[in-house]
């Protein structure tokens, strides 16, 4: 159950960090596979497949399907806001904007989620966390100073984008509401499996797949690297982090994928680091410090420490 002050553990920051190369790599994956398919297609393929995958391990672990309509209703819920809603409009987005001012963009969804938590009594809002996030935010425009550049067009693709930053914030608040009794596992397959339902008819309506040429081998790898990496393994993660910890801290993810997309592109691909993005990961750092609280009653205890020690 997620602590009473709001703080994440150890393995809840490493899970995080995991969660955040997992999710920074949809991004990559997106703009090689919108070359050659629809955006709704290419969200109906991600959940469609996400599902098949996880499907086999929902089986060997003897994780009981949902019963009737009451028992899928809160699965529907978390696929509308969580999946269809916010993977469509980014997509959407990106068709406008580059990639990484769209990571950029979703960065904002710790910003709507702690406005959101906070109107429905879900938590305080707390000055040091809405401080942390502003601050949060600071740092990833440091980080990628260059991409916020404004062009032609580019203002419906950043509308469409902070409008599915806001739904993942209404997603943080549909979570809070999940049975507790189902594992991570089983949430993660079966949002996915009603998201895969809802998106079927819209892209069939809409994008006629069927009717699409046949994508190129490099299309379909990143298919399945956005099936499975990015959907499949990173929901299993997702919804650990968010029993474990609470709705507004997973969604601190979003504020260190933009430096997981910088480290990738540095160790994979050779990509220099330009001072801006060292200054723009340490005020990042020191948000991300902000929001979990320790370190400031850390430094609030240490004085009255010194005075007990000092003769």
């Amino acid at each position: 159950m997620p602590s009473a002050d709001n703080r994440i553990d150890r393995r809840d920051w490493a899970l995080l960090g995991v969660l955040s190369v997992l999710w920074g790599g949809s991004f990559f994956f997106n703009g090689v596979i919108l070359r050659e398919l629809p955006p709704l297609t290419l969200v109906l393929l991600r959940v469609v497949l996400g599902s098949i995958i996880l499907l086999p391990l929902l089986w060997s672990y003897r994780i009981e399907f949902p019963n009737g309509l009451s028992g899928w209703a809160p699965f529907f819920a978390m696929g509308l806001f969580n999946n269809v809603l916010p993977f469509s409009l980014i997509v959407f987005g990106q068709t406008y904007i580059p990639s990484g001012l769209a990571s950029i963009l979703n960065a904002t969804t710790p910003l709507f989620a702690v406005v959101v938590m906070a109107v429905a009594g879900e938590e305080r809002l707390q000055a040091r966390r809405v401080a942390g996030v502003v601050a949060g935010l600071i740092g990833v425009a440091i980080l990628h100073g260059d991409a916020l550049g404004f062009e032609s067009r580019q203002g419906i693709g950043i509308l469409l984008c902070l409008a599915g930053a806001f739904s993942y914030g209404l997603a943080a608040l549909v979570g809070r509401r999940l049975p507790a009794r189902v594992p991570p596992l089983g949430t993660a397959t079966f949002q996915m499996m009603a998201s895969a339902v809802m998106m079927a008819p819209v892209a069939g309506l809409v994008d006629r797949p069927w009717l699409l040429p046949m994508p190129h081998l490099t299309t379909w790898l990143a298919v399945l690297g956005l099936a499975g990496l990015s959907t499949a393994l990173a929901y299993v993660v997702f919804f650990q982090i968010l029993q474990r910890s609470g709705a507004t801290n997973v969604m601190l993810v979003t504020l260190l994928i933009p430096v997981t997309a910088i480290l990738l592109g540095t160790l994979v691909l050779g990509e220099p680091i330009a001072p801006r993005e060292v200054i723009g990961a340490l005020v990042i750092a020191s948000a991300l410090l902000l929001i979990d609280g320790r370190i400031l009653t850390w430094f609030s205890r240490a004085p009255a420490s010194i005075r007990h020690t000092n003769p």
